[in-house]
């Protein structure tokens, strides 16, 4: 064995684009999305942005990110995918200073729409490194550490935006926004110097169990990959991934505000409930990714929508604190499994030559999921003064999700990567 190949088996860059994907979906999805819920009961108050107004502004978000979806494969081809994330995450720094200094709801909502292209823009081509870069044997595994990027966010965003709230009043909203902005504008930079395209541009080979295998270039794909656009099953996936983004972003965008506006709860107390979501999530992907390599990904996902529909039970029901507790518990332990889930599942069922086509095509329908979702809603609590009617429609939806995932078949063997 020479001393190179003692190299190879002792470290893999492989997990240098792992640990860099990590921080990009903190900035992309964690502090472009999901700092949105802390940053609602402020800047509602401040805007006098009613329920159904804060709904608009998370399908603004969505209808962005979707625009997105739709040209990450080309585009990634063109330019390659670590050009394509740095340009996206300037986009959102760039985007969330201006949202910094908005005066009204029509100015947030079109910046935070800008925030949405940029957040699909590095997302789905930061998802479709794993499938250039690990084997499939350990693609859950590597997809679920890369999405807990978000519960860092979840974290940090918790504890940061209810102290400069108390520190600047009611418009300490705005300089939360120019932080979060900074924040991204810094690891646009660090993407800039550590990711690359394939492991080839490093003289490596995939990391997994087919040490020989080559890597295809991410976002390249072959002359046939219009063939994906054939497969049932990534329908059936599609259709699956859609009911989880219709589901978790009502929770994920509502449940702050709820608490704050219907159950009473301090902004900081409801801050630190969210802190816990991303203190749990953390756990999230690399455990359940890791479950879905082992036992399948059927199973994987039935598990996942099972704790979600008993998170917004929970939250939905007019019970004790207890409760909320537990649905805080189930939702975090599960939050971002179903994405690295989804992206391990789409390279069995196509080849992970063909992995950022196909991710991106049910990344496009988990996106009409988002847009839907929210904007329903806000409309639902507008009208009933509640969200509990939007929490318990999310159930229902998260049950269905799982029946269509018990139709899902394993890949023949025609299916699977060679």
């Amino acid at each position: 064995m020479t001393f190179s190949d003692r190299q190879e088996r002792r470290f893999h860059y492989a997990w240098i684009i792992a640990l860099t994907g990590t921080v990009v979906i903190m900035a992309c999805l964690g502090f472009g999305r999901f700092a949105l819920g802390m940053l609602l009961p402020s800047m509602a108050t401040s805007l006098r942005l009613s329920y159904a107004q804060i709904g608009y502004i998370s399908t603004g978000n969505f209808i962005g990110y979707l625009a997105a979806v739709l040209l990450c494969a080309p585009i990634a081809r063109r330019i390659g995918s670590r050009a394509l994330i740095v340009i996206a995450l300037v986009v959102i720094a760039a985007s969330m200073a201006l949202i910094s200094i908005a005066q009204t709801f029509a100015g947030v909502l079109v910046l935070y729409f800008v925030t949405g292209i940029g957040s699909g823009a590095a997302n789905v081509p930061t998802m479709g490194l794993i499938t250039a870069w690990f084997d499939r044997s350990i693609r859950g595994k590597a997809a679920g550490f890369v999405v807990i990027g978000s519960g860092f966010a979840i974290i940090l965003s918790g504890k940061l935006i209810p102290y400069v709230n108390r520190l600047k009043g009611g418009e300490g909203w705005r300089d939360n926004w120019l932080i979060l902005s900074l924040l991204v504008g810094a690891i646009a930079l660090l993407a800039l110097f550590a990711l690359r395209n394939r492991p080839e541009d490093v003289g490596r080979r995939p990391f997994g169990r087919d040490e020989t295998a080559l890597a295809p270039a991410a976002g390249a794909l072959s002359a046939s990959s219009g063939s994906v656009y054939r497969n049932k099953t990534l329908y059936l996936l599609g259709s699956v991934y859609f009911l989880f983004g219709y589901t978790y972003v009502i929770y994920a965008t509502f449940i702050v505000t709820a608490m704050v506006k219907e159950r009473g709860f301090p902004e900081a107390v409801a801050g630190n409930f969210w802190s816990w979501v991303g203190f749990l999530s953390l756990f999230s992907g690399p455990v359940f990714g890791t479950l879905s390599d082992r036992i399948g990904r059927k199973a994987g996902l039935m598990i996942v929508f099972g704790f979600q529909m008993l998170a917004y039970l929970l939250v939905a029901a007019d019970l004790p604190p207890l409760f909320l507790y537990l649905s805080i518990g189930f939702f975090g332990v599960c939050a971002w499994s179903i994405p690295s889930i989804m992206i391990a599942a789409v390279g069995e069922y196509v080849g992970a030559e063909k992995a950022l086509a196909a991710f991106g095509f049910i990344t496009f329908i988990f996106g009409l999921g988002q847009i839907t979702g929210p904007s329903i809603a806000g409309i639902l609590a507008e009208k009933t003064g509640t969200f509990s009617s939007s929490f318990f429609m999310a159930a229902a939806f998260a049950a269905l999700a799982i029946l269509l995932t018990s139709f899902l078949r394993k890949p023949h063997q025609g299916e699977r990567e060679d």
